[in-house]
């Protein structure tokens, strides 16, 4: 995992160039396009500060990315520049950060994480679809009852049977033999194909599932599954932190992954990542999206290519380096906290590698939830309060935290 910091003047020009690359709604003679730069009375391209504002200035611009430009052939020309530029960013997440092997990956820059974890699960079920003919009633969505409500979100959209697995609550582990149980259950019923979502730091515990463990249950009920990542957390902290993370493309068991920007990469919202393995996308293929060039593989179809422009900007301006350190230093200021509960004998769960701490509401005041914006797990009688670590979140928060605490 290694990709070198660039200097902001270099990013800035490759970003104006690419820019520079797309079609101008002022300078071309663009008639057939339902779109056009940002109303310039409300934001105005001509502003001297633009010149040094890259991302400001493609937002004006307004590049739209429909499509997936990870794939072989044609995507609209108008904006080809910018696209570059995202499908730069998609290589540099899946293969050096997620150790993808060259060109394996595709994927393309979601309005969220949401969207990504749906749009695997419009994949998987395709795939199912059409590679064996599966019924509604084969196939059937499986996650834990930590996972995000994208989950049951997705199901409701694309009309899936869900079977949610309970977890440990001091350890947040599958309970596997509960699996096994629900696999059997499942077959008896008539379910063959399974779409299973392992979590890399659900968010509320920031605990992490155990991929092969899960899929050793997977092979042993001999039937047919794709598991999806769920990292829109974990995702630009955990491989930077963990060395030996099995959330990586590099580990056969992973078919897709979601990675968010706008959690801990701090790129604006509207930047969720959807990466998948060669071959997968072209199940969400929608062919009668005939105007569209290179035709759309998205859920949301129309998306910002600033967006993605954030994220490249973002992590070339640190370079792989410079972002261990800061995700280090996060962890550092963790491992701070869970000390000093551990010198109070408060309890909590923490996974080592992740910057969530989430103490037991039985540890703490409503009076001390609400002044330092804890989230509980469940709003009407909440069993647990999480404090993330940001970058915001510096020493002196941390020691006032802990001086209400012991009053």
């Amino acid at each position: 995992m290694f990709w070198k910091k660039r200097s902001f003047e270099d990013i800035k020009s490759e970003i104006f160039e690419a820019i520079g690359n797309n079609l101008n709604y002022k300078h071309n003679s663009i008639l057939g396009i339902p779109g056009s730069y940002l109303d310039s009375e409300s934001f105005y391209d001509d502003a001297p500060f633009l010149k040094d504002a890259p991302f400001i200035s493609t937002m004006i611009a307004n590049p739209n990315h429909i499509g997936c430009h990870t794939l072989e052939g044609d995507s609209e020309v108008f904006f080809k520049g910018t696209q570059v530029l995202e499908r730069k960013l998609i290589c540099l997440i899946a293969e050096e950060m997620l150790q993808a092997d060259t060109k394996s990956v595709d994927g393309y820059v979601a309005p969220g994480g949401t969207e990504a974890n749906i749009q695997a699960m419009w994949c998987y079920r395709n795939y199912f679809r059409k590679e064996f003919k599966a019924s509604r009633n084969e196939i059937c969505l499986i996650y834990s009852e930590d996972s995000h409500y994208s989950m049951p979100k997705g199901a409701n959209v694309l009309d899936l049977e869900s079977a949610i697995i309970p977890v440990d609550f001091e350890t947040r582990k599958w309970d596997l033999e509960v699996l096994n149980h629900v696999l059997e259950s499942k077959k008896e019923a008539g379910y063959k194909y399974f779409i299973v979502v392992c979590n890399c730091a659900t968010t509320m515990f920031g605990s992490v599932d155990d991929i092969d463990s899960i899929a050793e249950v997977l092979k042993s009920a001999k039937v047919k599954y794709k598991i999806h990542g769920d990292a829109a957390y974990g995702g630009y902290i955990y491989p930077f932190t963990n060395t030996e993370s099995r959330f990586q493309f590099q580990n056969e068991n992973l078919t897709s992954i979601t990675i968010d920007g706008h959690k801990m990469l701090q790129a604006p919202y509207g930047t969720g990542v959807f990466l998948i393995r060669k071959g997968f996308i072209e199940y969400c293929k929608t062919e009668e999206a005939n105007y569209v060039q290179g035709k759309d593989y998205t859920l949301c179809g129309s998306r910002s290519g600033a967006n993605a422009i954030s994220m490249w900007m973002i992590m070339n301006v640190h370079g792989s380096l410079g972002w261990q350190s800061n995700m280090e230093t996060l962890v550092l200021r963790t491992d701070d906290i869970c000390k000093r509960l551990d010198e109070r004998n408060i309890s909590y769960f923490r996974n080592p590698y992740i910057n969530i701490v989430t103490i037991k509401a039985e540890y703490l005041t409503e009076e001390i939830a609400q002044k330092h914006f804890l989230v509980g797990d469940n709003h009407e009688n909440p069993k647990w309060y999480k404090i993330v670590v940001m970058p915001h979140v510096k020493r002196g928060l941390i020691d006032q935290f802990f001086l209400d605490l012991d009053v």
